[in-house]
C-alpha cells in the first residue's frame, strides 16, 4: 500500500500544479467580472488554498507512507483523507450538473478521469485505515 499512498501523493502533487492555470482556461477574468471585489478575491483564495492543501496532502503521502500505513495516528489521518476523497467523488455527481459534461467529449472524459481518480484516494485511503499494509 505505500505504493498506492506514493502513487496517490505525486498524484496530488499534479493535481496541486493544475489549479495554476484555473484562472486563465476557465477565464475568470471575464466570468467574474460581475462579482463584487470580495467574492471575485474569494475565489482566487480559495483556489489557492485547496491547492495548497491538496499538495500538503500530497507531499504527506510522499513524505510518510510507511508512517501512514504503520502507524495508529497514521491509520486516523487515512481515515480522514479517505472521507474527504468519498465526498469529493460524491460531489463529482451530486454537486455539478450533468448538463456540464453530458454529451460532450472531452468534458464527459475529464468527468469520467476524475471519478476514477476520486474512487481511487477513496479506495487507497480506506484500505489503509481498515486494513493497513
Amino acid at each position: 500500500m505505500e505504493t498506492h499512498l506514493k502513487i496517490i501523493g505525486a498524484l496530488l502533487v499534479m493535481l496541486a500544479a493544475i489549479h495554476v492555470i484555473f484562472p486563465r482556461y476557465f477565464n475568470w477574468e471575464k466570468e467574474t467580472r460581475s462579482l463584487s471585489l470580495i467574492n471575485r478575491q474569494m475565489m482566487y483564495v480559495h483556489t489557492f488554498f485547496i491547492a495548497f492543501v491538496v499538495a500538503l496532502m500530497g507531499l504527506l503521502c510522499l513524505t510518510a507512507s510507511k508512517d501512514l500505513t504503520t502507524t495508529e495516528l497514521g491509520k486516523k489521518v487515512t481515515l480522514g483523507l479517505g472521507l474527504f476523497w468519498t465526498v469529493r467523488l460524491c460531489i463529482q455527481f451530486f454537486g455539478y450538473s450533468p448538463k456540464l459534461w453530458r454529451g460532450k467529449t472531452f468534458e464527459t472524459t475529464v468527468h469520467i478521469v476524475f471519478s476514477m481518480l476520486w474512487a481511487y484516494f477513496s479506495g487507497v485511503f480506506l484500505w489503509v485505515c481498515w486494513c493497513g499494509n
